[in-house]
């Protein structure tokens, strides 16, 4: 960890391909249902690295904007295996998919209208809110009563007015019932109600069960992870079930970004300053929120370890972990149980499972250059990201 910090900076992603290639197979083997495509949430991680590794494990990639399609496709997706998902899509950003053929699914009634009005006569597929959500924070909630996403099951009749009046083809429809979840009670309830939608409407190609595979972020406290096994068996059941009732050997998609990429990641830093404050002590670092954002916008938990020179770590300390951002909120993780010796400034903390919505979600805020991403491969790393710098900044602005 110490020479990667040396050559490339701190902080620093750090990816494992061999974990990346084995979630993979893990994913796509889920079911022995044969008409089955599992897609790569890409918004989870955009690197193109990344991106190409996935795509040659046999997975096609699902995309919410404009510039994650672009991503898709410089990594070797083609059109056919990319899926697009938008949400409050401007004319502009639609478009950009009409014009690449990439199939689209929309999620409310004025979208699909929109939608047909710049595209009549095509194939076209429609999101639907089942009613139930699950997720590990109610950011992340896409499905039920209190969310934004998903045309409700009361308009199912209008989505068909729609259709007619502009001569389309409905030939998928999906849902997406939220994020990390761990038990997948609601996940298998939620894909029951998108079946029996699924009914009322003739000759779909495929059914898009969503994502939101679960991942255990707390290890060190022996967090029993999703069983995917199990999952996966009662979901063949009800597939082999349904194409009975539909008389029809029908796709079925699902659409994980952080299954497949989040454990794959860790995030190295700095350990810059000790200090105690009104009974608390702080451990200080050089990630900031502007490097993980995860923890400051959804409370979010990843394991910690210290990675020590020398020193004996045997003793520790609670400690509050944060970042060199000028906000109070700027933590990374509160009262954690650590190592603690006299020389641990500028030793290393290395921050667990970060693979998927890390890089992605991170910032240039307080002027702060995006870091660097590597990928080791064999034992060997490959710079895949070069950190930006503040003339990379700079060069935004035109001056």
């Amino acid at each position: 960890m110490l020479e990667l910090i040396k050559e490339f900076g701190s902080p620093l992603y750090v990816y494992k391909e061999d974990i990346l290639r084995q979630k993979c197979i893990e994913i796509k083997n889920l079911v022995t249902y044969k008409n089955f495509v599992p897609h790569f949430s890409v918004k989870a991680n955009t690197n193109i690295h990344l991106l190409r590794i996935i795509r040659e494990e046999g997975l096609h990639a699902d995309t919410m904007s404009p510039g994650e399609i672009f991503m898709a496709l410089q990594a070797g997706f083609t059109s056919k295996e990319i899926f697009y998902v938008p949400n409050n899509a401007t004319k502009e950003d639609l478009k950009y998919a009409i014009d690449r053929n990439i199939l689209t699914s929309l999620d409310s009634l004025n979208q699909l209208k929109l939608y047909c009005l710049l595209n009549p006569n095509s194939e076209v597929a429609v999101r639907f809110n089942p009613g139930v959500g699950a997720g590990h924070h109610e950011k992340v909630v896409t499905a039920g009563k209190n969310t934004k996403f998903g045309i409700n099951l009361t308009d199912i009749e209008m989505v068909k007015v729609i259709l007619k009046q502009y001569n389309m083809t409905l030939v998928g429809i999906n849902q997406h019932i939220g994020s990390l979840f761990m038990d997948a009670d609601a996940f298998i309830q939620s894909t029951k109600y998108l079946l029996k939608i699924a009914l009322q409407f003739d000759n779909l190609k495929f059914i898009d069960l969503g994502g939101g595979f679960g991942i255990p972020y707390h290890k060190q406290n022996d967090e029993t992870p999703l069983d995917i096994k199990k999952l996966g068996k009662k979901l063949d059941k009800m597939f082999t079930e349904f194409t009975g009732l539909y008389k029809k050997d029908i796709q079925f998609r699902i659409e994980p970004g952080r299954y497949v990429v989040c454990e794959c990641g860790n995030l190295i830093g700095q350990i810059t300053d000790v200090k105690e404050n009104a009974n608390t002590m702080y451990l200080g670092t050089d990630i900031g929120f502007n490097v993980l954002a995860r923890p400051v916008m959804y409370n979010a938990y990843h394991d910690i370890d210290i990675l020590s020179k020398n020193e004996d770590t045997k003793n520790t300390k609670v400690m509050t972990v944060v970042g060199n951002i000028c906000e109070s909120g700027d933590i990374l993780a509160k009262d954690r149980c650590l190592p603690f010796y006299k020389n641990i400034i500028e030793d290393l903390i290395v921050v667990k499972d970060v693979g998927a919505y890390g890089y992605s979600m991170s910032s240039s805020y307080n002027t702060r250059p995006k870091c660097a991403e590597v990928l080791i491969t064999n034992d060997k790393a490959k710079l895949i990201r070069k950190r930006e710098t503040f003339e990379d900044i700079l060069a935004t602005m035109d001056v």
